[in-house]
C-alpha cells in the first residue's frame, strides 16, 4: 500500500503538468465542445493503458532496446502531433470555424477526438520508456511483476481520467467566452503551436 500511494503521488504530479495531452484536450473542448473533450481524455487514458499493458507483457522493452523501433515510433508520433498542430494553425490563419457536428453527423468531423487522444499517446515512445523505468521502482520483488504493472498502469490511467475530465468540464464552462471568432483563433494558434513544437521536440529528442 505505501508503494501504491507513493506511485499515485508521483503520477499525480506528472499528470497535471501541462503537455501535449492538455493542449489537445483544450483544443478539442473549445473547438468541438465538452463531449469531444471528454472523448479526447478517454482516448489519452486508453493510450496509457496500452503502454501499461505493453510494459507488463515486456513488449515495451523492445522499443527501449531497439534503436530502430524507437526511432520509427518516435517519428510517427512526432508527425502526428505536428499534423494536428498544423491543422489548428491553418484554421486560425484562414479564419475557418472548427468543424462542429452532433449525433450521427459527428463522424463527418475530420478525425475522431477519441482516436486523436489514443494515437497521440500510443505513438509516444517516451511513454513506453517512462513505464519501463518508473513502474519497477514501485513493484515488490516478491510480487507478480506483470500483475503489479497492470495495477499501477490502471491507477495512472484512473488519475489521468479524473484530471483530464475535470479539466475538460472547466474548459467547457469557459467555452462560451472563448467562442468569439477572435478568441477561438487565439486558442487554435496557441494549442496548435504547442502541438507542433512538442512534435518537433519529440522528433529531435534522443532516448
Amino acid at each position: 500500500m505505501p508503494e501504491l500511494l507513493a506511485f499515485a503521488a508521483v503520477a499525480g504530479v506528472l499528470i497535471v503538468t501541462p503537455g501535449p495531452d492538455m493542449a489537445l484536450v483544450t483544443r478539442n473542448t473549445v473547438a468541438l465542445g465538452r463531449r469531444a473533450g471528454l472523448e479526447t481524455s478517454l482516448g489519452v487514458c486508453a493510450g496509457v493503458l496500452v503502454h501499461g499493458g505493453a510494459a507488463a507483457l515486456g513488449l515495451s522493452a523492445i522499443v527501449r532496446s531497439s534503436a530502430t523501433a524507437f526511432t520509427v515510433l518516435k517519428l510517427a508520433g512526432a508527425a502526428y502531433l505536428i499534423w494536428l498542430g498544423a491543422q489548428a494553425l491553418w484554421r486560425a490563419h484562414r479564419g475557418v470555424e472548427p468543424p462542429v457536428a452532433t449525433g450521427p453527423d459527428r463522424r463527418l468531423v475530420a478525425s475522431s477526438p477519441f482516436r486523436q487522444g489514443l494515437l497521440s499517446n500510443v505513438l509516444n515512445p517516451k511513454l513506453a520508456v517512462f513505464f519501463l523505468t518508473l513502474l519497477p521502482q514501485f513493484i515488490d520483488p516478491h510480487a507478480s511483476a506483470a500483475t503489479r504493472s497492470l495495477l499501477l498502469a490502471a491507477v495512472y490511467s484512473g488519475l489521468c481520467i479524473v484530471w483530464l475530465c475535470t479539466f475538460t468540464v472547466l474548459m467547457s464552462r469557459m467555452r462560451e467566452a472563448l467562442q468569439s471568432p477572435r478568441v477561438a483563433r487565439i486558442v487554435e494558434r496557441v494549442t496548435g503551436s504547442v502541438l507542433v513544437l512538442v512534435g518537433l521536440r519529440v522528433a529531435v529528442d534522443r532516448r
